[in-house]
């Protein structure tokens, strides 16, 4: 039986920022997950989001299959993903639904929403909670600066999101499954591949981490939910990213995660200051943009790429970096990425070994 894993609690509102931001530190360099108090999005909000995901996830296979996930937007049926693309499972046991950005119209056109005939308060409720949620996490990124010895505008200063790529993501487990013979997961073994993640749930439990992803056997601890709190994990952008898996808990399981992360053209390189001669950078600089759309297609195994990378900047061919992820796909995907000089950069720092949190600034 898993162990119950005690993570440290940040109360975003604080005065003492210097404290917060050090506790953070620690958490990030240690765990990788912490809880977030007193994180301005109001209970009532959350309420009517869980109330509207119910809503939606009630409706008919065929209504919902109107809004198929297109572009990382829109609806994903029950086993259509596979966040573990090592596993011999079926895929996971989860439908989930895709929001992306809101403020850039381009990127607002993607997104897709259900009929107001059906669900009238479900897209401003949607919108509402979102830009909430935003907020929340450019408030953290400042305690994450801080966290790093920079000054905490650092991150609104440099434009790194300014043209961020922030998706929420409304989960639905659903409580029994039949019987199987094959382990079912409601969310395989995997890490998150961005920058921050914002996690609320209805209190099911079910989430479980493993701090030490390389020891076998692994060992999983449950994630204790707290009434109110955000539980927050940083992603593979800040190096020190934590493997974490959903289990089937016998009961209905609704979760809400905002991933935030930068803009699509910056680009992921050490930082200077967080590296030297004994400690120099463990790869070359690569662009978001295309390591996430290998991730992505990582997970969706219908999708039919080629296992061709190509990675160009500043007009020189550079050897990938990849390779590690690329071994886990099917012989028959191809993924062609090219990159033009990017505006923006992300950097990681490697503050202990692997341990590490991130930074961005501009050419």
């Amino acid at each position: 039986m898993a162990e119950g894993l005690k993570l440290p609690i940040i109360d975003l509102s604080s005065p003492d920022r210097t404290s917060s931001a050090r506790l953070i530190r620690q958490a990030c360099m240690e765990c990788g997950f912490f809880y977030l108090v007193n994180h301005g999005v109001e209970e009532e909000l959350l309420g009517r989001v869980f109330d509207q995901s119910s809503k939606f996830f009630s409706l008919p296979l065929e209504v919902k299959s109107k809004l198929a996930r297109k572009q990382n937007r829109g609806y994903t049926a029950l086993f259509a993903e596979n966040l573990d693309p090592t596993a011999s499972s079926k895929g996971d046991s989860k439908e989930s639904f895709y929001i992306g950005p809101l403020e850039d119209a381009t990127q607002n056109k993607l997104n897709q929403w259900p009929s107001e005939d059906i669900l009238p308060s479900w897209r401003p409720t949607m919108e509402s909670y979102y830009k909430k949620v935003l907020s929340t996490g450019k408030r953290l990124l400042s305690l994450i600066a801080l966290a790093l010895n920079l000054d905490e505008d650092f991150f609104e200063k440099v434009g790194g999101l300014n043209k961020h790529t922030a998706l929420l993501r409304l989960l639905h487990y659903p409580g029994q499954l039949g019987s199987s013979d094959e382990e079912v997961l409601g969310a395989s073994a995997h890490s998150d591949y961005g920058t921050v993640t914002l996690l609320a749930s209805n209190g099911v439990p079910g989430l479980q981490v493993c701090r030490e992803k390389s020891k076998q056997p692994r060992v999983w601890e449950d994630v204790i939910h707290i009434d109110g709190a955000f539980i927050v994990n940083i992603g593979d952008l800040m190096e020190r990213s934590t493997v974490h898996r959903v289990i089937p808990a016998g009961q209905e399981r609704y979760s809400v995660a905002f991933f935030l992360d930068p803009n699509e053209d910056s680009l992921v390189e050490c930082l200077a200051s967080c590296c030297n001669e004994s400690l120099p950078p463990r790869c070359n600089n690569y662009p978001l943009q295309g390591i996430r759309t290998l991730q992505i297609n990582a997970q969706y195994p219908s999708r039919l790429t080629t296992l061709i990378i190509i990675k160009c900047f500043m007009g020189r061919l550079r050897p990938c970096n990849w390779w590690t992820m690329l071994v886990k796909l099917p012989f028959n995907r191809v993924l062609v990425l090219f990159s033009t000089k990017p505006r923006n950069r992300y950097y990681t720092s490697n503050l202990s070994d692997t341990k590490s949190l991130l930074q961005v600034t501009t050419n």
